[in-house]
Order: C-alpha cells, then sequence, then structure tokens
C-alpha cells in the first residue's frame, strides 16, 4: 500500500476487541469489527504491536520482535477443528471491559495446550504437513522463539541471564540438548504460532477483501528478556555478564520531568551496518508478510537515539547518540526488492523532533504522525493544527498514549480548552467529533482515529498512559457501547471529506 490515497481509519487494539473468553483476539468479534469499520467506510485498522506481551502487559516488550501473542489466538476454530472439547470454554467469567491478565492469561495458555494435546492426537495429516511446512518456513526465527519459550517455562520465568551458563552462552551442545529435553514444549509453542499466523492471515484476508487493510505496529526497541537478545546478543550493547550498559529512553521534557527510562538495551548499530541490516530486514520482511503497512515507533532514533547509562535510575544523564540513518532504509529497500520511499512505513515523529530526524523521514518518503490534542498549547502556527498539515501526513485526534478526546478536554488547562472550543467550534458534547472533522476535512491523505473518539468515551476508557508501570493495556469495549450512530456519523464525515464512499451522505436527491 501506499499513503498518497485520501483514506480513513479506526486504530483499535485486538486485545480490546470483545469476546467470551477476557481478551480480544482474532476470532469472530475481529471480523465482526472490519464489517463494521467498512459499514463506516473506513478502509484501514490500525493495531498496536501483535507480539507478546511483556512487563506491564505492554506489547512494547516482548520476548520476541517475530513471534504472535499467544493471546490473540481465537478459540473457537480450535474447536471447530475438533482438537478443543467444547466443554473447556465453559464456567470461567471474564470482565467484559478490562482485561484481567493475572487471570486471563493461564486460563488460555491452559485452553491452547489442551488444544496442542488433541491436534497432535487428531489431527488430520494435511494439518500436520502443513504445520511442519510453517515452521521450516520460519526456522529462521521461529528455532530460537521456540527454545527460549520452553526453557523460560523450565527455569520457572526466570531471565535468561539467570539460565545455566551453558544455555545462557548458547553452547551447540547445551543447545542440541535443551531441544531433546524439551521437544514436547517446543512442540507446544510451534504450534501456537502457527495457529496464531494461519488466523492473522484469514483475518487480514476478509479485511482486504472489504477494502479494508491493517496497519501494524513496529516498537523501534526490544525487551532484554527476549529471545532475540538471547539469540544475538552480539547485537545489542551488553556487558561481558549479558547486562546492559546503556539503554533507551527520553530526556526530560514538557510532561515528565525526569525523561522516560524504558530500559531497553541499545543495538550495536555498527555491527548490524557489518551485517548489512540483515536483522532488521528479516524483521520488517515479517512485519509486511502480517500487514499491508505499520507505523515504526519512536522514529527520531533512527536519526540519533538518547543513551541512558544503564545505573542511571532516571533518564536525566542520557546523551544524544547518532543512529543507522538513512542507510538502514536503503539496505531495507535493496533486500525487499523496492524504493525506499514504497516501504509503506508511517513514521511515528512525535516528542523532541530535530531538523535532522525531519530530513531523515522526508528523505525516507514517509508520512509524519500530528496529533490534534496537542495543537492547542500554542498558537495558531502550532504544526498539529489542521490548517498546517500537508499531505504526507498522518493526522490524529489521539493515540493510545493519548487521553481520550472527552477526557483530554476536561482537563486540559482553561486557555487550551478555550482556543480548541474557538478553533473547532464546539464544546464538550460534540468536541469529539469536531476533532474527528477537522482531521477528516484536512490536507492530511490518512487519518485515523481511536475507537474511543468515535464513541465519545472519556478518560476511563483510555488505553496507556506513559510512565504509569501498571493499570495500562488492558481496556476492551462491548457491541451495546456502539450501537448504530457512530458508524453513520463516521461515514458521513468520512464521505463528506473525499475519504470514502459517496453515497453514504444519503443525500435527498439528486446533484445538479
Amino acid at each position: 500500500m501506499n499513503f498518497d490515497e485520501r483514506r480513513a481509519g479506526v486504530l483499535l487494539h485486538i486485545t480490546s476487541l470483545p469476546g467470551p473468553h477476557g481478551v480480544g483476539d482474532l476470532g469472530p468479534d475481529a471480523y465482526h469489527f472490519v464489517d463494521w469499520l467498512a459499514s463506516a467506510g473506513q478502509r484501514l485498522w490500525q493495531l498496536l504491536p501483535t507480539t507478546p506481551i511483556g512487563p506491564g502487559n505492554s506489547p512494547y516488550q516482548s520476548v520476541s520482535a517475530f513471534a504472535g501473542s499467544p493471546l490473540m489466538v481465537a478459540l473457537e476454530p480450535l474447536v471447530a477443528q475438533g482438537w478443543l472439547d467444547a466443554d473447556r470454554l465453559t464456567g470461567a467469567r471474564f470482565d467484559a471491559q478490562q482485561v484481567d491478565y493475572a487471570h486471563v492469561e493461564p486460563w488460555r495458555l491452559a485452553r491452547l495446550r489442551e488444544a496442542a494435546s488433541g491436534f497432535h492426537a487428531n489431527a488430520r495429516a494435511e494439518d500436520h504437513d502443513a504445520l511442519t511446512a510453517w515452521c521450516a518456513a520460519h526456522a529462521h526465527w521461529l528455532v530460537d522463539y521456540t527454545l527460549f519459550m520452553a526453557l523460560e517455562v523450565a527455569h520457572g520465568g526466570r531471565p535468561w541471564w539467570q539460565w545455566p551458563q551453558p544455555v545462557c552462552q548458547r553452547v551447540p551442545e547445551a543447545l542440541a540438548a535443551a531441544r531433546r529435553e524439551h521437544a514436547t514444549e517446543i512442540a507446544f509453542w510451534e504450534f501456537v504460532q502457527w495457529c496464531f499466523d494461519t488466523q492473522f492471515a484469514a483475518l487480514r484476508a476478509y479485511a482486504n477483501g472489504r477494502d479494508v487493510m491493517l496497519l501494524g505496529d513496529l516498537p523501534i526497541f526490544i525487551a532484554h528478556h527476549s529471545a532475540d537478545c538471547w539469540a544475538r546478543p552480539d547485537l545489542f550493547e551488553l556487558d561481558a555478564h549479558f547486562q546492559p550498559t546503556v539503554v533507551a529512553g527520553v530526556p526530560p521534557d514538557a510532561f515528565t520531568a525526569e525523561g522516560q527510562r524504558w530500559g531497553n538495551p541499545q543495538y550495536r548499530w555498527d555491527r548490524m551496518a557489518s551485517e548489512n541490516f540483515a536483522w532488521w530486514t528479516a524483521r520488517v520482511r515479517r512485519a509486511l508478510a502480517q500487514a499491508d503497512g505499520f507505523r515504526i515507533d519512536h522514529f527520531r532514533g533512527f536519526a540519533a537515539y538518547w543513551e541512558v547509562p544503564a545505573d542511571c535510575p532516571t533518564a536525566m544523564q542520557g546523551r544524544w547518540v547518532p543512529g543507522p540513518g538513512a542507510a538502514l532504509f536503503e539496505a531495507l529497500a535493496d533486500a525487499l526488492v523496492t524504493t525506499v520511499g514504497s516501504l509503506p512505513i508511517i513514521a511515528e515523529d512525535l516528542g523532541i523532533i530535530t531538523p535532522d530526524v525531519t530530513a531523515l523521514r522526508q528523505a525516507c518518503g514517509f508520512p509524519g504522525m500530528r496529533v490534534m490534542q496537542f495543537a492547542f498549547g500554542g498558537d495558531a502556527g502550532h504544526a498539529y493544527l489542521p490548517h498546517q498539515f500537508e499531505p504526507a501526513t498522518v493526522a490524529y485526534t489521539g493515540t493510545h498514549d493519548n487521553d481520550t478526546v472527552q477526557g483530554w478536554w476536561h482537563t486540559a488547562p482553561p486557555r487550551e480548552r478555550a482556543f480548541a472550543g474557538s478553533y473547532l467550534a464546539a464544546g464538550g458534547d460534540d468536541i469529539h467529533w469536531a476533532m474527528i472533522r477537522a482531521v477528516g476535512n484536512s490536507v492530511a491523505n490518512t487519518v485515523v482515529v481511536p475507537l474511543q473518539d468515535v464513541l465519545g468515551l472519556d478518560g476511563a476508557h483510555r488505553m496507556n498512559r506513559p510512565g504509569s508501570p501498571t493499570g495500562n493495556w488492558a481496556w476492551r469495549f462491548d457491541w451495546a457501547m456502539v450501537g448504530a450512530e457512530p458508524a453513520r456519523v463516521l461515514g458521513v464525515i468520512t464521505a463528506a471529506s473525499g475519504r470514502g464512499p459517496f453515497a453514504l451522505l444519503d443525500l435527498p436527491g439528486e446533484l445538479g
């Protein structure tokens, strides 16, 4: 896909979907949501990372840059295949509007283990052949990931640098012995990943058939406790004991006096460059095999990144270090047999953006992001006001890191609220629709709106609070919250701004 056409879409993570099993997944409600998007003239569905969650239930701190989240594997298809007993899905009770990860994760993993046993006992030969072929095609990441997960289970969840030295240091004989010892557990994780990929591909095909494209999300960094870091510690800034010497974060700003210390290990970009960025090429190829395009998180880190000494408790004492720049994206384009400007990437260029970041984004031909909630702290020249947009822009009312528009309105400083009310000719009752209409009518080629804003929900429905370690990533909606009106109004705004079928306006009589 490209970002030169006028399109509109909705931001909603898979886990936020309704469904009976505690967390949104790739099952029937995902298909119903695609139908809802199409009915509202939406041609994009933007997701958060679909990799396994990590500390704090964050999809941005995953144990793998390549694997899919086991929590997103729908259970109904496993019942339909005869691998899981339908009775095993009854009896458990879950919160319909919040994900209780401590309850949901072990319950769903137990069901997946039962399904894996059912598969290996009862599946048809062609299903076994399909799994075997899929494993062979994905061996470049799957072999390390499945062994990593098996070893994590065997060592009670301890991080990989605390495992016995032979497997921690990846001594070949120790790895071979571990693969033999944990063959059954490895087979389980292979089965889970095959189910995820099969279900995700089917959902993408259905969405594309309804003229809805899927946008993924690629975090720039990976977690220290991850299969990727364990498999290639030489590509990260680690000491002899596999501990980070420097970590990722962002410096202090108007929102965080101490900055944000994310704690991810920094890349050894020199070593990645010496391999022509092969690890990144594999990662991007995987992302494009799953979705039609993706947002790349913290794009500014490719121009220069904030490096924090690992022993610093905050991000205040870091420094800016040059990133890989255009060389990375040129290598990606060469390996993927395309041009840099044809890579379907949205550059998340929020935060402290210096001229070198803008120059890199423009040289790559990637659209940047503008978040309208940030537009009212200055004056009429603010770059995030719609009349300042340029076509190569993806415009948002807010993102997963923002409050909802309604939540923002009720907590914004009085001056910002007055400016927004004057600019949008709106108040508390319709501020969300006014913002959606404003970004929709702008020259930005792409507009994406969180579902919470389409539904006019308050701040209790926020997805994430940056810097807050708990209480995030849990929001869900149910269909009773939606009704018919939001899709109708969103469709009208989308059609009137040239982003969707004009027929959605349902105009009385003929023009002319």
